[in-house]
């Protein structure tokens, strides 16, 4: 996924005077020795005195009418987006929230500065730390001026725990030691410590994590450092065959800054997009760095949950291994945020002599040069697929049934990821902070700006487009993609390379128009029209999490809730906190959230483990 970044910050009063003095809401503050970064200064020190006093009214008077408070686990043990001063009150009166969290000890982290967002936008911001009974936390506040008095009060304010007191991850100065020194004759090897470990000889694993994709590794390393005792279990042959066995020309549609793993971050040759086998290895490498538990060829034949205990029983089996029978307190499942393929049935489909499959089981076009293709479906993976069918000789037509939209990687890139994901920007985990600070809901409107830009950018493409029937669209209330992909998963196509051949008429287009049924060698669409196909890919995008869930677990995760969309406050539904089921999680997302995400869940999961937190 890509997602709207911020400008870079004006980093000094020189370069805000000359980039922004002549704009009309700011122009009066050259005449002002209070200046944006000593007013954030003084406006911080408010706010903290505020909130060590608890005292509610004056703490929601240092926000705007329409400010938001974000907060994560810091005052509750969930995800929650708190938005007006009204809610914002609410919350913070609800359960003595300030009292029962401990809230203290803010500090500012580094200096304010001025930042122009965008045209209608601009704001101071500055990191901050502060610490709760049980944690410690770092936090993140945007400021604008209040149209009523002037004052700057937040537009956005954000908390998020980093660290448990008492439970920290061992690293730098506390890393472990790797061996003790002296005569031991008992000692073990580490290679044979490690199998003991990796098999669970003398204990059982807390957390059964289910799969070994980006979000299984990345929880279960979160988890590891926390010494939580984990196990990855995956039904493939080898780490990283979730992306090794996809389409083989496949490439990260994401760049290298946005995709690091938690720990251990791609070397600096690394090239800027991915292919999915060099991924694949990587994920390898990274297990065995991470030192994961991971079972691969590894199935689950049963799973029932036990309410007094909070302990699973799991039933696993291992090929050419006995099967094992395992009782965790959690499950994660790490399958990816989506569920099984959604694969429509047509009428006479069972006539039709040439091969139809999901996009999730097409490998390569190379078998088909000469021949007709038809890929069903019009984002990512039909894109990438006609594409292949293209340059291996195909002739192929791209069926489009609603509309999409579409964003060139070049200017979607520079647009969307500018000061946060790039070459020389900030600190991977300062970037992570600076995104997950900005609410969900905050993104429709700054999106907008974000869209107009790249649009203006991708103009002569889109125009192309339209041209030969292609339907574009710009998002829910022209907030481009980001709004897609939390509501539907989908919906948009990230040019790199299709858009020029479906312009060029070298990928043909059908339009909006559905199946109606098959022949023996063709598809027929609803207008009457006949397509001639040897292949036809359905790449119809997958149904919701819970559903695979279901599939692997049985009747206990029908308790869970639907995975993703927005919740009312503008919080992902059902993923990175409660499921539902006690004893169920799902991890899901591309590389960048399950990086930030895995760290929230993996420190839920351990609170509830020392009994700071409820089941």
């Amino acid at each position: 996924m890509l997602t709207h970044a911020l400008p870079p910050p004006v980093r000094s009063l020189d370069t805000y005077h000359a980039d922004v003095k002549n704009s009309p809401e700011v122009s009066h503050i050259e005449d002002s020795a209070n200046t944006p970064p000593a007013a954030a200064k003084h406006w911080f020190k408010s706010i903290s005195d505020a909130i060590e006093a608890k005292q509610i009214t004056t703490i929601t008077a240092h926000f705007l009418p329409d400010g938001y408070w974000r907060d994560l686990l810091s005052l509750s043990w969930d995800n929650r987006t708190l938005h007006t001063i009204p809610v914002i009150k609410k919350f913070l009166d609800d359960n003595d929230r300030l009292k029962s969290s401990g809230l203290r000890n803010f500090k500012l982290e580094g200096e304010p500065v001025l930042v122009r967002a965008n045209r209608d936008f601009t704001w101071v911001q500055c990191f901050f730390t502060f610490e709760t009974s049980v944690a410690r936390g770092r936090g993140f506040f945007r400021l604008m001026r209040d149209i009523v008095d002037g004052a700057w009060k937040a537009k956005t304010f954000y908390t998020g725990i980093e660290e448990l007191k008492g439970y920290e991850e061992h690293r730098g100065t506390t890393r472990p030691a790797g061996v003790n020194h002296g005569a031991n004759t008992d000692r073990k090897s580490w290679k044979d410590r490690r199998a003991e470990q990796r098999e669970f000889v003398e204990a059982e694993p807390t957390v059964l994590v289910i799969g070994a994709g980006q979000s299984g590794l990345a929880v279960g390393a979160r988890l590891g450092q926390l010494n939580v005792d984990t196990l990855l279990i995956d039904k493939n042959d080898r780490v990283g065959d979730n992306w090794r066995n996809r389409y083989n020309f496949l490439v990260l549609h994401d760049p290298v800054w946005y995709d690091h793993l938690p720990y251990v971050a791609f070397p600096p040759h690394w090239p800027v997009f991915t292919p999915k086998d060099k991924l694949g290895d990587w994920f390898e490498a990274y297990a065995a760095t991470m030192e994961l538990n991971i079972w691969m060829q590894s199935t689950i034949t049963s799973a029932t949950y036990d309410e007094p205990s909070h302990l699973w029983t799991v039933n696993i089996a291992r090929a050419g291994l006995p099967d094992r029978v395992i009782k965790p307190k959690f499950i994660v499942l790490a399958t990816g945020h989506s569920g099984e393929p959604n694969i429509p049935v047509f009428e006479d489909q069972d006539t039709f002599k040439g091969h139809i499959c999901h996009s999730s089981q097409h490998t390569t076009g190379g078998d088909f040069k000469g021949k007709k293709a038809v890929v069903v479906g019009c984002c990512n993976s039909g894109h990438d697929i006609a594409q292949d069918f293209y340059e291996q000789g195909a002739d192929v037509t791209i069926v489009q049934r609603s509309s999409t939209y579409v964003m060139s990687s070049t200017a979607g890139l520079g647009v969307l990821f500018r000061g946060l994901y790039e070459e020389n920007g900030p600190p991977t985990e300062d970037a992570d902070i600076m995104f997950s600070s900005t609410p969900n809901h905050m993104f429709k409107i700054l999106h907008k700006y974000a869209t107009e830009e790249i649009a203006e950018l991708d103009r002569p493409t889109l125009d192309g487009l339209q041209k030969v029937g292609f339907k574009i669209d710009y998002g829910v209330g022209g907030s481009g993609f980001i709004t897609k992909y939390y509501t539907r998963g989908g919906g948009y196509y990230i040019d790199v390379g299709a858009s020029k051949l479906i312009i060029e008429r070298k990928i043909k287009l059908k339009q909006g128009h559905e199946i109606s049924h098959f022949t023996e060698t063709s598809v027929i669409f609803d207008d009457g029209i006949e397509i001639e196909a040897d292949i036809i890919v359905l790449a119809t995008g997958y149904k919701n999490m819970k559903t695979t869930a279901v599939k692997i677990l049985g009747p206990e995760a029908e308790r869970m809730k639907d995975v993703w969309g927005l919740d009312s406050e503008g919080e992902l539904n059902g993923i990175y906190r409660h499921s539902g089921h006690p004893g169920i999680y799902a991890m899901g997302g591309n590389l960048a959230h399950v990086r930030f995400w895995s760290k929230r869940l993996a420190l839920r999961i351990k609170a509830q483990v020392e009994s700071l937190a409820p089941m």
